[in-house]
């Protein structure tokens, strides 16, 4: 593993982007002109979405605003999985053996700490960023009960660093569910060491989901849903000028780092036996992959249909990945309980 982690060390993510993260972070710059909200009629009247979406907001951190003024409706898409999430994990968590999830990036852990406070318990969670900024924002609101903060890119956290620190030996046996959310393309297109690392902190039959930006096969065509985000979307937020400031300094070089989504099946397919899209805006897409096709099937069953308008979906999800095939199960019915 010793190239891995020079190769990690290398990257944009700790170098190129290391100033634009840190300010962003602290809130010096990368500020959206407005705040973002939930569009509460793509959540059409459920009542279990709205009352993830307010507790979510109230613990929000200063990277967030940002994030979701940067990549269209997915703070509605972190409000439909955390809502999903959290019926999964109440589901298997028990007292003395609560859901352990671990959110890999995620910046300050909004998702994460919602997740645990929701919880009451039936969930613990772990958070991970390189940056000091971000854990100031994960404690901005106190320290919150069942959630941990790890000060470290997620390359640091080794099997024997979750062993032999204290406030980690609790994920120490493995996670139920781990979230990789916009990193891996923020360090290099090397996706079966990145999946190969990670995957050591999975349990044999966890779900290990991933949010990332991918490359088309038809370059024109990612040109076209870039200029929709940025025109269609992201100009209500940022100027002219900060779009392209982005561009330059951020985009162009996680362009690179990109894989495409054949490409991510392939890597998959060597880990997993089974695995979907289960969202899809432009050129993003949210993947779900397991060795439990009855967890995954649990997993999907708990989400609700994607919050997000038609123009924006290349992808209807729930939808298959080559050579991860399975039966899929259709989202649950807007409006059900967390009990049924």
């Amino acid at each position: 593993m010793r190239e891995f982690f020079i190769e990690c060390d290398k990257a944009p993510r700790l170098n190129e982007m290391a100033e634009f993260f840190s300010a962003t972070a602290a809130g010096r710059s990368g500020a959206p002109t407005k705040m973002p909200r939930v569009d509460p009629r793509l959540f059409q009247g459920d009542v279990s979405l709205e009352s993830f979406a307010k507790v979510h907001r109230q613990i929000w951190g200063r990277f967030n605003p940002h994030f979701f003024c940067s990549i269209p409706y997915s703070l509605e898409e972190e409000v439909r999985l955390g809502d999903a999430l959290l019926r999964y994990g109440c589901a298997i968590g028990q007292d003395d053996s609560p859901a352990q999830f671990y959110v890999l990036g995620g910046a300050e852990g909004t998702l994460a700490r919602t997740l645990a406070k929701l919880g009451n318990g039936y969930i613990q969670t772990l958070s991970c960023s390189p940056n000091k900024e971000n854990e100031e924002s994960f404690f901005l609101h106190g320290r919150p009960a069942h959630a941990t903060f790890f000060l470290g890119p997620f390359h640091h956290l080794t099997r024997n660093r979750m062993v032999t620190t204290p406030k980690l030996r609790r994920f120490s046996d493995g996670f139920d569910i781990i979230l990789e959310d916009t990193t891996f393309q923020m360090y290099s297109p090397n996706r079966s060491a990145q999946i190969g690392f990670v995957n050591r902190h999975l349990k044999d039959d966890g779900v290990f989901l991933f949010l990332e930006k991918f490359r088309q096969t038809d370059p024109d065509e990612y040109v076209r849903r870039e200029l929709q985000k940025d025109h269609g979307y992201k100009s209500r937020f940022f100027s002219a000028g900060e779009i392209d400031r982005k561009n330059d300094v951020i985009l162009k070089q996680m362009n690179i780092n990109e894989t495409t989504l054949d490409n991510m099946s392939s890597t998959l397919s060597a880990y997993f036996k089974y695995g979907c899209v289960t969202w899809n805006c432009g050129n993003f897409y949210t993947l779900a992959a397991s060795n439990s096709a009855d967890n995954l099937r649990r997993l999907l069953s708990a989400m609700a249909p994607p919050c997000i308008p038609n123009e924006y979906i290349y992808i209807e999800a729930p939808d298959s990945l080559p050579g991860l095939a399975f039966e899929l199960p259709p989202f649950r019915r807007l409006g059900s309980h967390h009990n049924e």
